[in-house]
Protein backbone atom coordinates (compact mmCIF):
# COMPACT_ATOMS: atom_id res chain seq x y z
CA UNK A 1 0.00 0.00 0.00
CA UNK A 2 1.29 3.33 -1.30
CA UNK A 3 -1.33 5.83 -0.04
CA UNK A 4 -4.24 5.64 2.75
CA UNK A 5 -7.27 7.46 2.24
CA UNK A 6 -9.38 7.72 5.99
CA UNK A 7 -12.62 8.69 5.64
CA UNK A 8 -15.92 9.88 7.76
CA UNK A 9 -18.31 7.59 5.69
CA UNK A 10 -18.76 5.01 3.08
CA UNK A 11 -19.32 6.63 -0.36
CA UNK A 12 -16.99 9.63 0.77
CA UNK A 13 -14.14 6.76 0.88
CA UNK A 14 -15.65 5.41 -2.84
CA UNK A 15 -15.40 8.70 -4.46
CA UNK A 16 -12.41 9.10 -3.46
CA UNK A 17 -10.42 6.29 -3.87
CA UNK A 18 -12.05 6.34 -6.92
CA UNK A 19 -9.46 9.81 -8.25
CA UNK A 20 -6.47 6.83 -8.02
CA UNK A 21 -8.39 4.51 -9.79
CA UNK A 22 -8.99 7.09 -12.98
CA UNK A 23 -5.29 7.40 -12.49
CA UNK A 24 -4.13 4.30 -12.81
CA UNK A 25 -3.65 3.54 -9.45
CA UNK A 26 -4.65 -0.39 -7.62
CA UNK A 27 -7.45 1.03 -5.53
CA UNK A 28 -9.67 -1.23 -2.80
CA UNK A 29 -12.52 0.56 -0.55
CA UNK A 30 -11.85 -1.63 2.43
CA UNK A 31 -14.82 -1.93 4.78
CA UNK A 32 -12.83 -4.62 7.63
CA UNK A 33 -9.33 -4.09 7.50
CA UNK A 34 -8.86 -6.80 4.45
CA UNK A 35 -6.57 -4.72 2.81
CA UNK A 36 -3.57 -5.81 5.32
CA UNK A 37 -3.91 -8.67 3.22
CA UNK A 38 -3.88 -7.43 -0.21
CA UNK A 39 -0.52 -5.74 -0.39
CA UNK A 40 -0.69 -5.67 -4.51
CA UNK A 41 -3.50 -2.40 -3.64
CA UNK A 42 -1.58 0.59 -4.00
CA UNK A 43 -4.10 3.29 -2.59
CA UNK A 44 -6.68 1.77 0.18
CA UNK A 45 -9.73 3.85 1.50
CA UNK A 46 -10.89 2.67 4.92
CA UNK A 47 -13.80 4.45 6.08
CA UNK A 48 -14.33 5.27 10.20
CA UNK A 49 -18.00 5.71 10.08
CA UNK A 50 -17.24 8.90 12.66
CA UNK A 51 -19.70 11.49 10.57
CA UNK A 52 -22.29 11.17 13.43
CA UNK A 53 -19.75 9.85 16.07
CA UNK A 54 -18.86 11.79 18.87
CA UNK A 55 -15.41 9.92 19.23
CA UNK A 56 -14.68 11.07 16.16
CA UNK A 57 -11.23 12.99 17.04
CA UNK A 58 -10.18 9.95 18.99
CA UNK A 59 -11.16 7.36 16.17
CA UNK A 60 -9.38 9.36 13.40
CA UNK A 61 -5.92 10.03 16.06
CA UNK A 62 -5.65 6.45 16.58
CA UNK A 63 -6.71 5.55 12.43
CA UNK A 64 -3.51 7.86 11.56
CA UNK A 65 -1.09 6.63 14.27
CA UNK A 66 -1.73 2.92 13.90
CA UNK A 67 -2.58 2.93 9.85
CA UNK A 68 -1.04 5.35 8.06
CA UNK A 69 1.48 5.15 5.61
CA UNK A 70 4.14 8.40 4.45
CA UNK A 71 1.27 9.53 2.18
CA UNK A 72 -2.27 9.87 3.84
CA UNK A 73 -5.76 11.74 2.97
CA UNK A 74 -7.69 12.50 5.19
CA UNK A 75 -11.36 12.69 3.28
CA UNK A 76 -13.64 14.84 5.02
CA UNK A 77 -17.37 15.68 3.40
CA UNK A 78 -17.74 18.71 0.78
CA UNK A 79 -20.30 20.29 2.77
CA UNK A 80 -18.95 19.94 5.77
CA UNK A 81 -21.06 17.73 7.33
CA UNK A 82 -20.58 15.54 10.13
CA UNK A 83 -17.61 16.49 12.56
CA UNK A 84 -15.51 17.98 10.93
CA UNK A 85 -13.33 19.88 13.53
CA UNK A 86 -13.04 16.83 15.48
CA UNK A 87 -11.80 14.76 12.26
CA UNK A 88 -9.26 17.06 11.61
CA UNK A 89 -7.93 17.92 14.75
CA UNK A 90 -7.98 14.47 15.64
CA UNK A 91 -5.96 13.99 12.51
CA UNK A 92 -3.38 16.21 13.26
CA UNK A 93 -3.10 15.11 17.15
CA UNK A 94 -2.66 11.62 15.50
CA UNK A 95 -0.07 12.46 12.57
CA UNK A 96 2.21 14.28 15.38
CA UNK A 97 2.74 11.15 17.18
CA UNK A 98 5.61 10.02 14.13
CA UNK A 99 5.72 13.46 13.04
CA UNK A 100 6.27 16.49 15.95
CA UNK A 101 5.93 19.18 13.36
CA UNK A 102 3.02 17.83 11.48
CA UNK A 103 0.08 20.43 10.26
CA UNK A 104 -3.62 19.92 7.97
CA UNK A 105 -4.03 21.57 4.62
CA UNK A 106 -7.43 21.68 4.86
CA UNK A 107 -9.29 22.54 1.51
CA UNK A 108 -12.93 20.41 0.84
CA UNK A 109 -13.27 21.99 -2.76
CA UNK A 110 -14.85 20.28 -5.15
CA UNK A 111 -15.10 21.86 -8.37
CA UNK A 112 -16.99 19.22 -10.54
CA UNK A 113 -19.90 19.24 -7.56
CA UNK A 114 -20.02 22.95 -7.65
CA UNK A 115 -18.27 23.01 -4.22
CA UNK A 116 -15.97 25.48 -3.70
CA UNK A 117 -13.51 27.01 -1.16
CA UNK A 118 -13.62 31.21 -1.28
CA UNK A 119 -11.90 33.47 1.11
CA UNK A 120 -11.70 30.71 4.01
CA UNK A 121 -16.00 30.16 3.18
CA UNK A 122 -17.35 26.45 1.53
CA UNK A 123 -20.00 27.43 -0.95
CA UNK A 124 -22.20 25.44 -2.67
CA UNK A 125 -22.94 26.88 -6.31
CA UNK A 126 -22.15 30.36 -5.40
CA UNK A 127 -23.71 29.85 -2.09
CA UNK A 128 -22.43 29.69 1.10
CA UNK A 129 -23.43 26.11 2.55
CA UNK A 130 -24.87 27.35 5.72
CA UNK A 131 -27.60 28.96 3.70
CA UNK A 132 -27.93 25.91 1.68
CA UNK A 133 -29.52 21.97 1.42
CA UNK A 134 -27.15 21.28 3.72
CA UNK A 135 -28.11 23.51 6.71
CA UNK A 136 -31.55 21.44 6.84
CA UNK A 137 -29.95 18.15 6.47
CA UNK A 138 -32.46 15.96 9.49
CA UNK A 139 -29.16 14.12 11.04
CA UNK A 140 -25.80 16.30 10.34
CA UNK A 141 -27.03 20.35 9.64
CA UNK A 142 -24.53 22.74 8.94
CA UNK A 143 -24.63 26.03 10.80
CA UNK A 144 -20.90 27.43 9.47
CA UNK A 145 -19.86 28.01 6.48
CA UNK A 146 -16.33 29.97 7.35
CA UNK A 147 -13.60 26.95 7.79
CA UNK A 148 -11.56 29.23 10.06
CA UNK A 149 -14.37 29.37 12.52
CA UNK A 150 -15.43 25.72 11.87
CA UNK A 151 -12.01 24.31 13.08
CA UNK A 152 -11.34 26.90 16.12
CA UNK A 153 -8.18 28.56 15.72
CA UNK A 154 -7.12 27.27 12.47
CA UNK A 155 -4.96 29.98 9.84
CA UNK A 156 -5.62 31.14 6.15
CA UNK A 157 -2.91 30.75 3.64
CA UNK A 158 -3.31 32.71 0.09
CA UNK A 159 -0.79 34.42 -2.42
CA UNK A 160 1.21 33.37 -5.51
CA UNK A 161 3.95 31.37 -3.45
CA UNK A 162 1.29 29.13 -2.52
CA UNK A 163 4.28 27.34 -0.53
CA UNK A 164 5.87 30.33 1.17
CA UNK A 165 2.01 30.96 2.19
CA UNK A 166 1.28 27.66 3.94
CA UNK A 167 4.19 27.13 5.57
CA UNK A 168 4.23 30.63 7.33
CA UNK A 169 0.70 30.30 8.14
CA UNK A 170 1.63 26.56 9.78
CA UNK A 171 4.55 28.20 12.32
CA UNK A 172 1.62 29.59 13.89
CA UNK A 173 -1.48 27.39 12.81
CA UNK A 174 -2.11 23.33 13.26
CA UNK A 175 -4.57 23.56 10.66
CA UNK A 176 -4.39 25.76 7.21
CA UNK A 177 -7.12 26.61 5.19
CA UNK A 178 -6.66 27.01 1.79
CA UNK A 179 -9.57 28.74 -1.31
CA UNK A 180 -9.65 26.82 -4.28
CA UNK A 181 -12.32 28.30 -7.17
CA UNK A 182 -11.43 25.25 -9.73
CA UNK A 183 -9.38 22.32 -10.29
CA UNK A 184 -6.71 24.18 -11.48
CA UNK A 185 -6.33 25.72 -7.83
CA UNK A 186 -6.56 22.27 -6.65
CA UNK A 187 -3.64 21.05 -8.71
CA UNK A 188 -1.94 23.80 -7.55
CA UNK A 189 -3.20 22.97 -3.56
CA UNK A 190 -1.64 19.24 -4.49
CA UNK A 191 1.57 20.68 -5.89
CA UNK A 192 2.05 22.78 -2.90
CA UNK A 193 1.74 19.89 -0.67
CA UNK A 194 4.09 17.57 -2.61
CA UNK A 195 6.75 20.20 -2.63
CA UNK A 196 5.80 20.76 1.48
CA UNK A 197 6.38 16.67 2.52
CA UNK A 198 4.81 14.64 4.77
CA UNK A 199 4.47 17.34 7.47
CA UNK A 200 2.11 18.75 5.39
CA UNK A 201 -1.06 16.12 6.13
CA UNK A 202 -4.04 16.97 3.23
CA UNK A 203 -7.47 17.35 4.31
CA UNK A 204 -10.62 17.58 1.60
CA UNK A 205 -12.91 15.55 -0.31
CA UNK A 206 -12.94 13.96 -3.52
CA UNK A 207 -11.79 17.53 -5.63
CA UNK A 208 -8.34 17.51 -4.22
CA UNK A 209 -7.61 13.91 -4.25
CA UNK A 210 -8.17 14.22 -7.96
CA UNK A 211 -4.94 16.14 -7.98
CA UNK A 212 -2.88 14.48 -5.49
CA UNK A 213 -3.38 11.19 -7.31
CA UNK A 214 -1.59 12.85 -10.17
CA UNK A 215 1.29 14.26 -8.48
CA UNK A 216 2.30 11.17 -5.87
CA UNK A 217 2.09 9.23 -8.71
CA UNK A 218 5.95 8.04 -9.51
CA UNK A 219 5.18 5.25 -11.95
CA UNK A 220 3.41 5.33 -15.74
CA UNK A 221 -0.28 5.01 -14.70
CA UNK A 222 -1.93 1.80 -15.63
CA UNK A 223 -5.45 2.26 -18.32
CA UNK A 224 -8.63 2.13 -15.76
CA UNK A 225 -11.09 -0.67 -17.21
CA UNK A 226 -14.58 0.94 -17.10
CA UNK A 227 -17.19 -1.24 -15.73
CA UNK A 228 -19.81 -2.59 -18.33
CA UNK A 229 -22.45 -5.01 -18.21
CA UNK A 230 -24.86 -6.14 -20.58
CA UNK A 231 -28.29 -4.22 -22.08
CA UNK A 232 -31.15 -5.10 -20.11
CA UNK A 233 -28.74 -6.05 -16.58
CA UNK A 234 -30.78 -6.17 -13.62
CA UNK A 235 -30.18 -3.60 -11.10
CA UNK A 236 -30.43 -3.22 -7.60
CA UNK A 237 -30.43 0.83 -6.54
CA UNK A 238 -30.63 0.88 -2.71
CA UNK A 239 -31.22 5.06 -1.24
CA UNK A 240 -30.67 5.65 2.09
CA UNK A 241 -29.72 9.51 1.67
CA UNK A 242 -32.81 12.56 2.34
CA UNK A 243 -31.07 15.01 0.63
CA UNK A 244 -33.14 16.65 -2.09
CA UNK A 245 -30.59 15.86 -4.80
CA UNK A 246 -31.02 12.06 -4.21
CA UNK A 247 -35.04 11.78 -4.06
CA UNK A 248 -35.09 13.90 -7.24
CA UNK A 249 -32.83 10.93 -8.53
CA UNK A 250 -35.37 8.66 -7.24
CA UNK A 251 -38.21 10.35 -8.90
CA UNK A 252 -36.28 10.27 -12.07
CA UNK A 253 -35.89 6.58 -11.75
CA UNK A 254 -39.38 5.73 -10.93
CA UNK A 255 -40.79 7.55 -14.09
CA UNK A 256 -38.94 5.68 -15.80
CA UNK A 257 -40.59 2.65 -14.67
CA UNK A 258 -38.09 0.71 -15.78
CA UNK A 259 -38.58 -2.77 -15.20
CA UNK A 260 -34.94 -4.14 -14.58
CA UNK A 261 -34.21 -1.54 -12.21
CA UNK A 262 -35.76 -2.11 -8.72
CA UNK A 263 -35.92 0.44 -5.98
CA UNK A 264 -35.67 0.31 -2.01
CA UNK A 265 -35.51 3.86 -0.50
CA UNK A 266 -35.52 4.25 2.90
CA UNK A 267 -38.50 6.55 4.72
CA UNK A 268 -38.28 9.94 4.52
CA UNK A 269 -39.42 10.56 7.81
CA UNK A 270 -35.80 9.85 9.70
CA UNK A 271 -34.55 11.72 12.10
CA UNK A 272 -31.39 11.27 13.90
CA UNK A 273 -32.23 8.73 16.72
CA UNK A 274 -33.46 6.41 13.82
CA UNK A 275 -31.72 7.17 11.09
CA UNK A 276 -29.01 4.31 12.01
CA UNK A 277 -31.83 1.40 12.84
CA UNK A 278 -33.40 2.55 9.48
CA UNK A 279 -30.19 1.88 7.49
CA UNK A 280 -29.76 -1.22 9.02
CA UNK A 281 -33.11 -2.18 8.07
CA UNK A 282 -32.27 -1.46 4.23
CA UNK A 283 -29.35 -3.25 4.84
CA UNK A 284 -31.25 -6.54 5.22
CA UNK A 285 -34.30 -5.94 2.95
CA UNK A 286 -31.32 -5.29 0.45
CA UNK A 287 -29.49 -8.32 1.15
CA UNK A 288 -32.59 -10.17 0.83
CA UNK A 289 -33.93 -8.65 -2.35
CA UNK A 290 -30.04 -10.28 -3.70
CA UNK A 291 -31.12 -13.47 -2.58
CA UNK A 292 -34.64 -13.42 -4.10
CA UNK A 293 -33.66 -12.31 -8.05
CA UNK A 294 -30.23 -11.93 -9.41
CA UNK A 295 -28.91 -8.62 -10.02
CA UNK A 296 -26.26 -7.60 -11.94
CA UNK A 297 -25.55 -4.56 -10.47
CA UNK A 298 -25.76 -2.76 -7.06
CA UNK A 299 -26.22 1.23 -6.90
CA UNK A 300 -25.93 2.42 -3.19
CA UNK A 301 -27.06 6.33 -2.27
CA UNK A 302 -25.74 7.31 1.08
CA UNK A 303 -23.10 6.59 3.09
CA UNK A 304 -25.13 5.18 6.45
CA UNK A 305 -27.05 2.65 4.60
CA UNK A 306 -24.31 1.82 1.71
CA UNK A 307 -22.29 0.42 4.89
CA UNK A 308 -25.19 -1.22 6.35
CA UNK A 309 -25.80 -3.58 3.10
CA UNK A 310 -22.43 -4.04 2.55
CA UNK A 311 -22.23 -5.59 6.03
CA UNK A 312 -25.18 -7.40 5.76
CA UNK A 313 -24.16 -8.80 2.15
CA UNK A 314 -20.86 -9.99 4.28
CA UNK A 315 -18.63 -7.91 1.71
CA UNK A 316 -15.16 -6.98 3.14
CA UNK A 317 -14.57 -4.37 0.29
CA UNK A 318 -14.80 -2.81 -3.27
CA UNK A 319 -12.02 -3.33 -5.27
CA UNK A 320 -12.60 0.16 -7.12
CA UNK A 321 -11.72 0.22 -11.02
CA UNK A 322 -13.69 3.66 -12.10
CA UNK A 323 -16.01 6.54 -11.92
CA UNK A 324 -18.97 6.33 -15.32
CA UNK A 325 -20.32 9.20 -14.10
CA UNK A 326 -18.32 11.85 -12.10
CA UNK A 327 -18.66 11.46 -8.56
CA UNK A 328 -20.32 7.71 -8.59
CA UNK A 329 -17.09 5.09 -8.10
CA UNK A 330 -17.87 1.70 -9.37
CA UNK A 331 -15.81 -1.61 -9.08
CA UNK A 332 -16.67 -5.12 -8.02
CA UNK A 333 -17.58 -6.37 -4.23
CA UNK A 334 -14.23 -8.48 -2.66
CA UNK A 335 -15.85 -11.23 -0.24
CA UNK A 336 -19.61 -13.08 0.94
CA UNK A 337 -21.85 -14.64 -1.08
CA UNK A 338 -21.80 -12.14 -4.12
CA UNK A 339 -18.02 -11.81 -4.09
CA UNK A 340 -17.33 -10.04 -7.36
CA UNK A 341 -20.92 -8.37 -7.91
CA UNK A 342 -20.63 -4.65 -9.65
CA UNK A 343 -21.40 -2.14 -7.45
CA UNK A 344 -21.46 1.41 -7.36
CA UNK A 345 -21.68 3.91 -4.37
CA UNK A 346 -22.98 7.91 -4.76
CA UNK A 347 -22.82 10.35 -1.72
CA UNK A 348 -26.83 11.87 -1.59
CA UNK A 349 -26.19 15.08 -2.32
CA UNK A 350 -24.29 14.16 -5.58
CA UNK A 351 -24.94 15.21 -9.01
CA UNK A 352 -28.47 16.24 -10.74
CA UNK A 353 -32.27 14.70 -11.34
CA UNK A 354 -30.49 12.50 -14.41
CA UNK A 355 -27.24 10.97 -12.46
CA UNK A 356 -28.78 7.85 -11.46
CA UNK A 357 -30.30 6.80 -15.03
CA UNK A 358 -27.73 8.08 -16.74
CA UNK A 359 -25.29 5.83 -14.38
CA UNK A 360 -27.28 2.81 -15.12
CA UNK A 361 -27.05 3.42 -19.45
CA UNK A 362 -23.89 4.17 -19.10
CA UNK A 363 -22.93 0.80 -16.72
CA UNK A 364 -25.18 -0.70 -19.49
CA UNK A 365 -23.59 0.30 -22.69
CA UNK A 366 -26.00 2.67 -23.28
CA UNK A 367 -24.73 6.29 -23.42
CA UNK A 368 -20.85 7.06 -24.00
CA UNK A 369 -18.82 7.20 -21.09
CA UNK A 370 -17.59 9.70 -19.11
CA UNK A 371 -15.86 12.58 -20.21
Amino acid sequence: MRVLVLADDLTGAGDTVVSFARSGWSSLLSLSGGWRHEPEQDAVAVTLDSRRDPRAAQLTAQAVADLAPDLLYVKIDSTVRGRVAEQVLGAVAGRRRSRPGAYAVLCPAYPAMGRTVEDGRVLVDGVPVDEGAAAHDPVTPVEESDLRRLVAGAGHARGEDLVEAIRAASRDHDVVVVDARDQADLDRVAAAVAELGADALPVGSAGLAVALARVWRTEDPATPVPVALAPGSRSLVVVSSLHPVARAQVAELEAAADATVDLLVTSSDVVAGTAEQQARDLGERAAAALVEQRHDLLVLVGGDGAAQVLRALGATGIRVVDAPVEGVPAGTLVGGPHDGLVVATKAGGFGDPHTLTQLIGVVRGAQGAHP
